[in-house]
């Protein structure tokens, strides 16, 4: 194996990733750091995710890095966009000399003697098993398995003639030209291929289980585009980013507040733009209340103009079986195809799937308390990131990456080693890290870290309580624990 040592590891060369990169790189430039990415690409999500119209679900003015401006036209932006977004912000500032592709962590353990996390990690490309230490270990990968979509088994499967496809992995090669499509599924992802595929295929229909709630936004930001040319990108880029910050937050709360309220408004504006005579209720009204699941946002409201065309269609049924030459639903209808896309959803892998040890003890995530939603109960000189699931993922971690920052230099100035998150004998779990009642929860909430019922363990979704919190709360509270090991680690970069 081959071993050596820096002061900060990262795993994951995703958004957050590079954005912990750079936050490091700027506020704390001494510390050495390296990023393992499992994948031979930087980009993560927006590198893996390649089907029709693959897009952003939070505009890129709150979705883009708080220190690097979104300067494109568009607010919602495409797969595409997004990745080279995150490239060139890795690029500009020398990241991507740091980051060593085909390393997937598989284990990480902490020696409090030390001071020191061991990591391994196998390359994906060589076979090859190695380590490095670090004095902080920085947790980017996401919260889902990149290898792997959840794809249930349908009864009659093996006899259909035509493709089946999850869009987790869609193939390059895949020709739709003039054919039968029937996308499963009622979330983000089946909402964004529908209107992606209807412009080649002879006919998209989208069979789901049950509805979501859409929303159809701009596709640009008519503020944004009145200061554009007018205000440094700088100056104006805060500015709408902070406009629909509390634009979607005010959405939250009024989803939380007047449930029925924002129903009856969601409902409303659906119906306005689809034809005369579509069964609303029965195709996009819930059996839940808004932000119990996340809210599907279509820009331009593509969907509904797909819908409108003809070329696509909406059927609320569940699926019998498959047949040789489509789909049977429990109704009795048949619905030929010649391609299937399952956008049935996704496996989460809790921080990475990465086995974690202190001290020779295993790490059982779904038993520990989430600190400040950033790091684990017990677990030292730990962090990783999960972004807010009613805004967007980038807030959150711009937040975080700030914290570790913070708490790198905190023990530094005083001469500490380490810095542990110890809640109290009288906190108890109350709820799951993660606070949707999606399908993709639901099937994982055991493995979850758990969130508690007051602060720093309990989680508000609120991005300016957060700022206060994160940006301006003290580090040296009553949960973190701040010591000095008895022979600390010395950085030796190979």
């Amino acid at each position: 194996m081959t071993r050596d040592h820096v002061d900060v590891l990262i795993v994951g060369a995703g958004l957050s990733g590079i954005g912990a990169a750079a936050h490091l790189r700027a506020q704390r430039p001494g510390k050495t750091y390296a990023i393992l990415e499992a994948r031979g690409a930087i980009g993560g999500t927006w590198d893996l995710f390649r089907y029709p119209g693959v897009r952003s679900d939070s505009d890129m003015f709150t979705l883009g890095y708080s220190f690097e401006p979104w300067t494109d036209a568009k607010a919602i932006a495409d797969g595409e966009s997004i990745r080279e977004y995150v490239r060139t912000t890795a690029r500009n500032r020398g990241i991507d000399r740091h980051i060593r592709f085909h390393h997937r962590v598989v284990r990480a353990e902490w020696s409090s003697e030390e001071a020191r996390w061991t990591v391994e990690a196998d390359r994906t490309d060589t076979g090859e098993r190695v380590r490095i230490t670090c004095g902080f270990l920085f947790v980017n990968s996401g919260y889902y398995r990149y290898d792997q979509g959840y794809a249930p088994e349908f009864p009659g499967q093996d006899e259909f003639t035509g493709t089946v496809v999850h869009p987790q992995h869609w193939p390059r090669d895949l020709d739709y030209h003039g054919k039968r499509v029937v996308v499963i599924g009622s979330g983000a992802t089946a909402v964004t291929l529908v209107p992606a595929m209807t412009g080649d295929a002879a006919h998209v229909t989208m069979v789901q289980r049950s509805p979501s709630y859409v929303l159809s936004l701009s596709a640009t930001d008519p503020l944004a585009d009145r200061l554009r040319g007018v205000l440094p990108a700088k100056v104006a880029y805060p500015i709408v980013r902070w406009k629909n910050v509390l634009a979607a937050l005010l959405f939250f709360q009024l989803s939380r507040r007047s449930p029925r309220l924002v129903r009856k408004l969601l409902r409303k504006g659906v119906t306005a733009q689809l034809p005369p005579g579509f069964d609303v209720d029965r195709h996009f009204n819930p059996s839940y209340d808004p932000w119990d699941q996340r809210v599907c946002f279509v820009p331009d409201g593509d969907l509904f103009r797909a819908l409108r065309s003809g070329k696509a269609d909406i059927v609320t049924d569940t699926i019998e079986t498959f047949t040789a030459r489509g789909i049977r639903l429990s109704s009795g209808r048949e619905l030929d195809a010649d391609v299937v896309v399952t956008a049935t959803g996704l496996n989460l892998l809790p921080l990475g799937g990465i086995d974690l040890v202190v001290d020779g003890e295993p790490v059982d995530v779904g038993q520990r308390l989430a600190y400040k939603g950033m790091m684990l109960s017990g677990v030292p000189n730990y962090a990783f990131t999960i972004g807010y699931t009613n805004a967007s993922w980038t807030l959150k971690a711009d937040l975080v990456a700030g914290y570790v920052c913070r708490l790198l230099g905190h023990l530094d100035a005083h001469g500490y080693t380490t810095c542990t998150p110890v809640p109290p004998p009288s906190v108890t779990p109350a709820a799951p890290l993660i606070d949707l009642r999606s399908g993709y929860v639901l099937r994982s909430i055991a493995k979850l870290p758990k969130q508690g019922a007051a602060a720093p363990w309990r989680l508000f979704q609120n991005y300016p309580r957060d700022v206060l919190l994160m940006r301006r709360g003290s580090l040296d509270d009553e949960a973190m624990r701040f010591s000095r090991a008895p022979r600390p680690a010395t950085a030796r970069v190979a």
